[in-house]
């Protein structure tokens, strides 16, 4: 299964400088983008012009910006988070805010990791190759939409004694 990026983002500017560095940096994995909030839910629950799975996949990551018309990058977290079907997938805000209040809320709604747009073209292509090596190479999400999983529960701590462990 290819690994999806979601990419949510309204300045065409940024779009064209991010995906010309994702090429640069050797990502073959789809991205697929769209302009606002309120399309990247409707991505995401597969509605309207995205209920074709096979055409727009689920994202195997979500890079969120925070300003956006329509519906903002952290309601959009806040939306995700809240959602039963994938409330894992991994979000990471791509942003060009560096202000501490932008920072602290997008953690505390549940993302995964915040990334800071250069301000610079050439330097899309670094971030591009971190994004590459952690977000696409390294790492193991957990399970997505219509994956299956076993339950947290069936596993016990590995603080419970015998005696607790055997009621497992």
């Amino acid at each position: 299964m290819a690994k999806t990026i979601l990419l949510v983002e309204d300045s065409e500017d940024d779009v064209f400088f991010a995906t010309r560095a994702f090429k640069a940096a050797g990502i073959v994995a789809p991205v697929l983008r769209v302009e606002d909030g309120r399309r990247a839910i409707d991505y995401l629950n597969g509605k309207g012009p995205y209920a074709d799975r096979a055409k727009f996949p689920f994202p195997y990551v979500v890079l969120l910006d925070i300003k956006m018309p329509l519906v903002t990058g952290f309601e959009v977290l806040q939306w995700i988070r809240k959602q039963s079907s994938y409330p894992t997938v991994p979000v990471v805000m791509f942003t060009s805010s560096n202000q501490e209040c932008d920072i602290a809320k997008a953690y505390a709604l549940g993302a995964n990791a915040y990334l800071v747009k250069p301000n610079q073209a050439h330097n899309f292509s670094d971030l591009a190759g971190l994004i590459k090596r952690f977000w696409l190479d390294a790492n193991v999400p957990p399970p997505q939409h219509g994956e299956t999983a076993q339950s947290p529960e069936y596993f016990p701590s590995p603080l419970l004694n015998r005696e607790q462990r055997a009621g497992f």
